[in-house]
């Protein structure tokens, strides 16, 4: 889980192309700080890990309403973007048909939370209905999903990607040295998500992943949260790197990530792979 949080940190000073799209970068620096992304994913976490087992998907949604507007209420000057911040304001939220990339960047803890792969689809689909519940919208954050469960069990980036193609269609046939000339600042799932998943496939340890991820350009807070988010979960997260995060996190946000991981710890899941 922090994987993903530190991969916003280190993508938003470069977020609206104000990068040179280069691997070569200063990693951190002293303005070095978490966004949208990482409120969202905690929110996200925090709704998920205290659900009751035998909860509905009523319960479910309304559990994750209520601590994203919880979380976004916290902090809200973290960047959201203006309809879903409308929707934090909103008494009696609803979803607005988005396909933002906000659904996949937030969805970290239904990769990690679960022990099948088609209860974490199912999870990750009601995460981004309360919002995001266009077709691309509710894609976007299965697919980021389900690569994180897939890593996290041993998949091979192989598998990971033929699972991606088959069963969201997405195209990562491009390369990133295809992707990086022309791509630029956009928000949508289906422009941001294929190409996080390229940078992971790529990528040769979680570090590089992150370089990558910036290297490309366009929403980088997001897409590098994304593909840091699926890197954590294939190679691990390095010691420092994980301390440097947490030192930037507010002590609510830390509790919330460390709550998630232990229950992670916990339960170690006889691994199914149920694929349709």
């Amino acid at each position: 889980m922090f994987g993903a949080v530190f991969g916003d940190m280190v993508g938003a000073p470069f977020e609206f192309d104000r990068g040179n799209k280069t691997k070569d970068f200063d990693l951190l620096s002293a303005g070095t700080a978490f966004t949208d992304d990482t409120v969202m994913t905690t929110a996200v976490a925090d709704a998920l890990r205290n659900l009751p087992a035998d909860a509905d998907d009523e319960t479910i949604k309304r559990a994750l309403v209520n601590s994203m507007q919880d979380w976004g209420h916290r902090y809200p000057d973290a960047g959201y973007g203006c309809m879903f911040y409308e929707w934090l304001r909103t008494n009696n939220p609803r979803p607005y048909g988005s396909f933002g990339n906000g659904s996949a960047m937030r969805v970290s803890a239904a990769g990690w939370l679960y022990d099948t792969l088609e209860k974490t689809r199912h999870m990750a689909r009601l995460s981004a209905e309360v919002t995001h519940n266009h077709s691309e919208g509710i894609k976007g954050a299965e697919a980021v999903a389900s690569a994180i469960f897939m890593a996290r069990h041993g998949s091979s980036k192989e598998e990971i990607k033929d699972y991606i193609v088959a069963q969201f269609g997405y195209n990562l046939s491009r390369s990133c040295d295809e992707i990086r000339p022309g791509y630029h600042h956009v928000e949508t799932c289906q422009e941001t998500v294929p190409e996080a998943l390229t940078a992971f496939f790529e990528s040769t340890d979680y570090e590089d992943a992150l370089r990558t991820a910036v290297s490309l350009g366009g929403d980088s807070d997001t897409l590098t949260c994304i593909t840091a988010s699926i890197a954590e979960a294939f190679y691990g997260m390095p010691g420092d790197r994980r301390v440097e995060c947490m030192n930037r996190l507010p002590k609510d946000m830390r509790n919330v990530l460390n709550a998630v991981e232990k229950k992670v710890g916990q339960a170690v899941p006889k691994v199914m792979m149920i694929w349709d």
